[in-house]
């Protein structure tokens, strides 16, 4: 018996020595490893243009699409405007000084008005009284009929209580108070009043008169006559007229002015 055995060649070594080796379950970790790298280098990227640069913009969009096999993608950057309560120019310490100083105002008008509703209930919920408040101010809206007798400019007996009341909330307060009168448009042309000019003024000085008897600062208040030319309501009907027959007592707001100078034209000689 012949006990020599023909050495394995190579190819059958190699065969066998793959064919041993254990199959690999971590072939994956090379997959994930490259996604890792291609994600760390895209928020690479977005950081560097993280700032508004059309150069950089464009470099990113030209790539995209050379390696996507499209044109170019056009990307527009969204430029951060600059809030409107910032006044260009402005150094921002002053600016937030100006945006406070406004809330406060507005907190002010509102505390103001909220007093004024309360001593004033009855005759808001009759309709005879209406407060509003706006970036100029509180208005408190009187129908004339609550303070005068027809045609008349002295103030009645029962219309000392609800101005008194309003008296005494202003005047623990420092704010300018501008009173106007206001008409329909129906003539009165009689020996007192020859038209309605004179019938709104001298209502608003009653009232004026008063608040000063009140405690209220001269120097706080002004009486302003519109006559019929700042209607609220229609006058071809009698409610309408109703209503534009009334007295405005407005409560100024101070606000901080922002001054701008206006440069001449170009050209202009100086």
């Amino acid at each position: 018996m012949n006990k020599y055995r023909e050495p394995p060649s190579p190819t059958a070594r190699s065969r066998k020595h793959f064919d041993d080796d254990a199959p690999s379950h971590d072939r994956w970790l090379i997959s994930y490893a490259d996604f890792i790298t291609l994600l760390f280098a895209f928020f690479v990227v977005m950081y560097a243009i993280s700032s508004v640069n059309n150069g950089k913009y464009r470099v990113l969009s030209n790539s995209l699409g050379a390696a996507f096999g499209s044109a170019p993608i056009r990307i527009v950057p969204t430029v951060p405007v600059e809030p409107p309560s910032v006044l260009p120019g402005r150094p921002p310490a002053a600016e937030r000084q100006r945006i406070e100083l406004l809330r406060r105002e507005k907190e002010s008008m509102t505390s103001i008005a909220r007093d004024i509703l309360n001593v004033l209930s009855p005759l808001i919920s009759s309709g005879k009284v209406r407060v509003t408040q706006t970036s100029r101010g509180v208005s408190v809206e009187i129908n004339a009929s609550v303070l005068f007798a027809p045609g008349e400019a002295s103030l009645t007996s029962e219309s000392g209580a609800a101005l008194s009341a309003i008296a005494q909330v202003l005047s623990q307060d420092t704010h300018a108070i501008q009173i106007e009168g206001h008409t329909d448009n129906l003539p009165i042309g009689n020996a007192t009043f020859p038209s309605n000019w004179e019938l709104s003024s001298v209502r608003a000085s009653s009232v004026v008169r008063l608040f000063a008897n009140n405690g209220i600062a001269g120097n706080r208040l002004t009486a302003v006559g519109h006559g019929s030319n700042k209607p609220v309501g229609s006058n071809d009907t009698p409610e309408g007229r109703v209503r534009n027959r009334r007295v405005e007592v407005l409560i100024l707001a101070t606000l901080p002015e922002v001054v701008t100078e206006v440069p001449l034209p170009a050209g202009t000689a100086p």
